[in-house]
């Protein structure tokens, strides 16, 4: 059982941007030793509420109370003496630092002026040996695994030794192994007393770790309940304001004639020395049917996705048919000629330009088609756009707001817009719902499944085995860049993919 008083309170929270409330009178709180997910959709107020908490916005209505005592952070730093530190998704490390130099940044340890390096190191090991990793604490942080990144985050934090953690889908780019130990430092974190805020879209993660739940909806609170009395049919009702009949409505597919054949295709890395990427790989995608592939962090699976769009060039080998003719992709725009579109697992990096407007990122990959003669027609690209958002469902302001300013969700929105322009005959969707939220997960789901209905391949990569399972109609397995197995949506169970993930059908059949 929690104490009597919480950790940390907020109550009668009111938050502006200009003219527009995005937070009304919202109030949560967080005890010792438990986890509190802090769930909604994306644009529902949780991550502005977590500000106000790190002391990120001074400019806000209500109390906030830590140990009791009524306080108003007017910065990160102060926040962080107070016992606060979030762990935010997009990682607030210096990449071209040392792991040593990261953990101490700001507050480094000093004799006479003179700062410690050597005790930054010795520590730097000790806080990261609690995690379970080992890493070279001398080494730069962008030389890192993204997982190790993330859990030198949590090092972070923990050297603070702060009272209240906030995890923002602090597993979005981990491996399972590194989420079982990160489940693991949580709850040692739970027995030393510790709160712990935990955000995440991940309806999984939820069941298993959640003590209780606080959903928030429009910037309003819709309120809080043990995790016990919140089971999944709920709590979306209560995100999204709606039952939803089936978290994965997969409809019944018919798929057509084969659409695109591979056979032994390779992806080498720049050195093409070792073990290629993605190695001797042979598969085949129907029209109108749903490819899945399984795998774990480095099995090679986007890579190959990478590498049928035409990004790695001439290190990409192999035989590959689509529609029966050779396909022969040497760069991207052979490929979005040839009607395949690669939806990237990185909308902020590789999927999205977000300074540009959304009509702007909706478009640029169907220019030469919208701009005919060489001419840019501005007319023809909104009433694109338009067109694009209203079939999408796009939430936005204005088409003309930079791309950046909208919620993740809406962000992937706009990538898969930027696709749909180019009038694919093969998508390949690398974690298409990667940080979205379950109603858009929802809308995802469905236009997979009206795309499929127009005779549009698909070609899916998810992290999330219930979405795999449930959207795939076949499941290659791939590991260290080889196919494992092959399953058919009957024989897809999540012991056997991750079974076949981890090799080990690769060893039976070597045996």
């Amino acid at each position: 059982m929690p104490p009597d008083k919480p950790l940390a309170a907020m109550a009668g929270i009111h938050k502006h941007f200009g003219g527009v409330e995005v937070l009304r009178d919202v109030r949560f709180e967080v005890f010792g030793g438990e986890v509190h997910v802090l769930a909604g959709e994306n644009g529902a107020g949780k991550s502005t509420l977590i500000k106000i908490l790190a002391g990120v916005y001074c400019d806000f209505q209500g109390t906030i109370e830590i140990d009791g005592r009524r306080v108003r952070p007017r910065s990160p730093i102060e926040a962080r003496a107070m016992g606060v530190a979030v762990i935010h998704q997009e990682l607030s490390l210096v990449p071209s630092m040392s792991v040593a130099d990261n953990l101490f940044l700001g507050q480094p340890l000093t004799n006479r002026g003179l700062v410690r390096d050597g005790e930054h190191r010795r520590q730097a090991r000790t806080l990261l040996g609690q995690l379970g990793i080992e890493p070279d604490v001398n080494r730069a942080v962008e030389d890192l695994p993204i997982g190790t990144r993330q859990l030198v985050e949590i090092a972070k934090a923990l050297r603070h030794d702060a009272r209240v953690i906030v995890m923002d889908e602090p597993t979005s780019a981990l491996t399972a192994p590194e989420v079982e130990r990160l489940f693991a430092l949580i709850q040692c974190l739970k027995a030393q007393g510790r709160a712990i805020v935990y955000i995440t879209h991940k309806m999984e993660e939820i069941e298993r770790i959640a003590d209780r739940i606080t959903v928030l909806r429009d910037g309003l609170w819709v309120g809080t309940a043990p995790a016990r009395e919140l089971p999944t049919p709920k709590l979306i009702q209560w995100m999204i304001g709606r039952e939803v009949e089936s978290q994965f409505p997969r409809h019944q597919p018919r798929p057509g004639p084969v659409l695109l054949r591979v056979e032994d295709f390779s992806v080498f890395d720049g050195s093409r020395r070792g073990r290629p990427l993605v190695d001797r790989v042979s598969l085949s995608v129907r029209s109108g049917e749903i490819l899945g592939i399984g795998g774990l962090q480095g099995s090679g699976a986007s890579e190959l996705l990478m590498g049928l769009f035409g990004g790695y060039g001439r290190l990409a080998q192999g035989r590959a048919w689509l529609d029966e003719t050779p396909l022969a992709i040497r760069s991207p725009r052979h490929a979005i000629r040839r009607g395949i579109a690669l939806l990237t697992n990185d909308r902020k990096a590789t999927g999205l330009v977000l300074s540009m407007s959304i009509v702007a990122n909706a478009t640029m990959a169907d220019l030469a088609r919208l701009s005919p003669g060489g001419w840019r027609r501005p007319r023809g690209e909104w009433a694109a756009a338009a067109r694009l958002g209203r079939a999408l469902n796009l939430r936005a302001a204005s088409l003309g707001m930079e791309a950046g300013e909208l919620s993740g969700g809406n962000q992937q929105k706009v990538a898969l817009a930027k696709w749909l322009q180019t009038d694919p005959r093969l998508l390949l969707l690398d974690e298409p719902t990667r940080g979205v939220d379950v109603g858009a997960k929802h809308e995802i789901y469905e236009l997979m499944n009206q795309w499929t209905s127009r005779g549009i391949g698909i070609i899916l990569i998810t992290s999330e085995m219930p979405e795999l399972l449930a959207m795939s109609d076949r499941i290659v397995v791939m590991h260290r860049g080889r196919v494992t197995s092959q399953l058919s949506r009957e024989e897809a169970t999540a012991d056997r993919v991750l079974e076949a993930a981890m090799g080990k059908q690769m060893e039976n059949l070597a045996t």
